[in-house]
């Protein structure tokens, strides 16, 4: 029967994309769904784009790709727009037409209703309804001040800590916290493109996500072929 394997963010490692995709043995039935974050930073954004076309991936738009359509809209229209890392300035003259309308269309969320998940690339404030979630939370939270306030920064208490109930929430974002096995929340952030490993959480046709206790054999994952960029945001 045909599995989603959801992907934690791959920085442009299209090598390492392919070597999760051979290890968990991805077929032509199954369904690629990544967290967000696909290009930058890595090496090689373009070949992680045109893989995940080929594959048919859905995914969500994640904080790399909201502030380069930014800057290049900015550009478009003859402003400067947000600040760039130098990886993300490459990209404006690298990507193709067909690359740009790849990111456009990403959503800021996805429903797996098969699968009772929700798919975001950073987080949520819980209590708040998905669809009135600010698009900085949705590609930015990592946690909470003091305040309750919702903030970027790491914080001794991710915010999935929070997460209760239906549907549970696959995210990535957090690579310096890592792999996250929270009762109704998984974080599939484990810094691939900062030498980690890339890593998918797989679940087979209707199913939902398994307890805690269980999840992680529902994990695969493949080391980083080397260093690509020093960790950081």
């Amino acid at each position: 029967m045909a599995r989603t394997l959801i992907v934690g963010d791959v920085h442009g490692c299209s090598r390492e994309l392919a070597d999760l995709l051979d290890q968990a043995a991805f077929g032509a039935d199954d369904r690629l769904v990544l967290v967000g974050d696909l290009v930058a930073r890595g090496p090689d954004s373009a070949g992680v784009l045109a893989l995940a076309r080929r594959a048919g991936a859905l995914g969500v738009r994640g904080n790399h790709e909201l502030r380069l359509l930014e800057a290049r809209a900015a550009r478009l229209r003859g402003e400067r727009g947000p600040r760039l890392g130098p990886s993300q300035e490459a990209l404006l003259g690298e990507l193709t037409d067909e690359d740009w309308a790849q990111l456009e269309a990403l959503p800021l969320w996805l429903e797996l209703d098969e699968h009772e998940a929700r798919v975001v690339h950073a987080g949520l404030v819980p209590g708040v309804p998905v669809e009135e979630q600010d698009p900085w939370v949705l590609t930015r939270i990592r946690g909470f001040e003091d305040d309750g306030a919702p903030t970027s920064k790491l914080r001794a208490k991710s915010w999935a800590e929070r997460w209760r109930g239906s549907p549970h929430v696959v995210f990535g974002h957090n690579a310096i916290a890592g792999l996250q096995l929270h009762s109704h929340a998984t974080g599939l952030d484990t810094g691939c493109v900062y030498g980690g490993r890339l890593t998918a959480l797989v679940l087979p046709h209707g199913a939902r996500v398994p307890r805690k206790a269980d999840r992680a054999d529902a994990l695969v994952s493949v080391r980083a072929r080397r260093v690509y960029a020093p960790l950081g945001e």
